[in-house]
């Protein structure tokens, strides 16, 4: 593995597991859906679990789809930390971290959007 790859990878597997660890709290966030750290009871307190209420767009499908807007934004994030053209490591190193805020925030418009969450 070439230096520029492996430099590569110290920058997406951090920023991965920071995304893995947090995506709740970013729903919780976003949503204000009850939704905790993974310490904290996760989704134990989500809207979703009381008949009657609005559902959080990213968990009223279950577990598998709302891994989809997580998996979204490590792609983005993949994307960041392989993209091919020479960055600087730092640049990248911020580049990445911070696609986990601001694709989750896109991510979350969307899907708030699409089923008038914030009616």
């Amino acid at each position: 593995m070439t230096a520029r790859r492996w430099s590569s990878v110290l920058v997406f597997v951090p920023a991965a597991a920071l995304t893995s660890v947090f995506f709740i709290n970013l729903c919780g966030t976003i949503f204000c859906c009850g939704c905790a750290s993974l310490w904290s009871g996760a989704d134990a307190d989500c809207n979703i679990h009381r008949a009657g209420s609005r559902h959080c767009p990213w968990c009223m499908h279950g577990q598998v789809n709302s891994a989809i807007p997580w998996l979204l934004i490590v792609v983005a994030q993949a994307a960041i930390s392989f993209w091919p053209r020479p960055m600087p490591a730092a640049m990248r190193f911020v580049l990445v971290f911070t696609a986990f805020p601001v694709a989750g925030a896109v991510l979350a418009l969307a899907y708030g959007l699409s089923v008038d969450y914030w009616k």
